[in-house]
């Protein structure tokens, strides 16, 4: 969790932006991530020399090499050292702000080396947009503090970032909880042999903790060429159409070692994008509440349902991108749980009906606070083209380990350990009554509720039967009681009056 200290530092680094005139937030988190990603290139590699030097060996593959590096961008020759963070951060404000806005962040852009990557793509429009040497030195002040090896503290902090963004106006870009994207990632356990995609991708969040996961779980398998090959150019695949957003996720994908992602500008629903049959997993957290005319969706999504929401036409999307037997983790607004128009219905049935729809998890409306309230849940089901739906988890999530209101505090209480093993163990639900948090129904159920996949439709209320006193009773206490301060009161008037 973010310290109040570390919040102090990003709240004095976002004033120093504002009163520098860089007023728009989506641009001050991009101009704030090319500062981050310069510290955590020389961050990254300080740890490798350390642990080159214990071992008496060479930095393997150094991001800053021996020598000089020719910026294309002047056509000149820089040494290698001068571009790490720990070297200009103690500059003169003058000679830094040089060094960075012509140098560093050039060579940030031409990370790859001149091959043809997504990075390169993303970056190949980006500019530098902090326009004086004080501006930069208050800012590069406040990010010199922040310790880029703890993947796990930058995301609070990037995810305080993003909450900042939202809070100032919000550019209609907020994003998925980080703890949600990691419990998401931890029910669907992607491995190597996966083909992982994001359709409505973002700032990467769903394929970045995806590719941590392999990272975690295959590490004897990423040692072989082939499975790091995979790993680099073949695993993960996300799409937008927010270019900013497209080069910060290319930015941390490149962080987690991946190097040539297919991450594309690609509006996802439009005819542009053909994929099918394509992916064994699909992980998201789509648009909701969007509404597009019919003539600029894929007439193949139209086919699956007839809709203009977004929402629906997104679940169509993941129906045909996935392989048959592809598994998919989507988080959805509660309307499309129980949404009574023929959209609605026809894509829960699709699922219901033609493959295998496995776990309903409810979630507290204050999950995505202070960005929304919207009351949301998480489908997961597998694509077969065969039914097999036979019967669906349903859990009712009731704490996150944050408080649900706009402060999102961490608290104690916390249902998502629970709902990891519960979905991995689905065999002990049956013993489970409708009036616990989770529970199993039978499919043949859900058909004769006109497919409604909201929990309360199923779930057992108990309600107590509460015993009151006689009304003779309760009168009778209240004349004792009244008697009690009629004499106290006379009392004091016979001491004090």
């Amino acid at each position: 969790m973010i310290t109040g200290e570390i919040k102090s530092r990003i709240d004095s680094i976002w004033d120093t932006f504002w009163t520098g005139g860089i007023t728009n937030s989506i641009t001050i988190l991009e101009q704030m991530t090319y500062l981050f990603f310069m510290k955590m290139l020389d961050d990254a590699q300080k740890t490798k020399e350390a642990n080159a030097s214990i071992m008496g060996v060479t930095v393997k593959d150094p991001t800053f090499k021996e020598g000089l590096w020719h910026n294309p961008d002047t056509d000149q020759d820089v040494p290698y050292d001068l571009l790490r963070w720990s070297v200009f951060r103690n500059k003169d404000a003058e000679e830094m702000y040089r060094i960075i806005s012509r140098d560093a962040f050039a060579f940030i852009k031409n990370l790859s080396d001149g091959k043809d990557s997504s990075y390169s793509r993303f970056m190949a429009n980006a500019s530098f947009l902090i326009q004086n040497p004080r501006t930069l030195t208050k800012i590069v002040d406040g990010i010199d503090g922040l310790d880029m090896n703890n993947r796990d503290a930058m995301g609070d902090v990037y995810e305080y970032v993003l909450g900042k963004m939202a809070a100032s106006g919000n550019n209609g870009q907020f994003r998925t909880p980080r703890h949600i994207i990691k419990m998401m990632v931890d029910l669907m356990q992607p491995s190597l042999q996966d083909t992982i995609c994001d359709p409505a991708m973002g700032s990467a969040g769903f394929i970045v903790e995806s590719a941590k996961y392999v990272q975690e779980h295959y590490k004897r398998e990423l040692l072989k060429t082939d499975g790091m090959k995979h790993y680099k150019s073949g695993l993960l695949h996300g799409f937008d159409t927010d270019s900013t957003m497209l080069r910060i996720g290319a930015m941390n994908l490149m962080l987690h070692g991946v190097d040539n992602p297919d991450v594309e500008y690609k509006d996802s629903l439009s005819t542009d994008n053909t994929d099918e049959n394509k992916y064994t997993l699909c992980l998201a957290n789509p648009p909701f509440a969007g509404s597009l005319d019919y003539d600029a969706v894929s007439k193949s999504l139209l086919a699956i349902t007839k809709t203009k929401k977004t929402e629906l036409l997104f679940m169509a999307l993941f129906v045909r991108m996935l392989q048959p037997g592809g598994r998919c983790a989507s988080i959805v607004p509660d309307g499309v749980l129980f949404g009574t128009s023929t959209g609605h219905k026809s894509i829960r049935k699709e699922i219901v009906d033609n493959h295998r729809l496995q776990a309903v998890i409810s979630m507290p409306s204050g999950v995505f606070k202070p960005y929304a309230g919207v009351s949301t849940a998480i489908l997961i089901f597998t694509k077969t083209n065969a039914g097999g739906t036979d019967k669906v988890w349903f859990y009712d999530m009731k704490a996150d380990g944050f408080s649900l209101d706009d402060k999102r505090s961490q608290i104690a209480d916390n249902d998502i350990p629970d709902i990891i093993a519960r979905f991995h163990n689905l065999e002990a639900e049956e013993s489970r009554t409708r009036k616990e948090q989770s529970f199993l129904v039978p499919v043949e159920e859900i058909r004769e509720k006109g497919y409604d996949l909201s929990i309360n439709k199923y779930k057992e209320i108990e309600r107590e039967k509460v015993e009151y006193e006689a009304p003779e009773v309760i009168m009778e206490r209240i004349a004792a009681l009244e008697k009690e301060i009629s004499e106290a009161l006379n009392e004091f008037r016979n001491k004090f009056m």
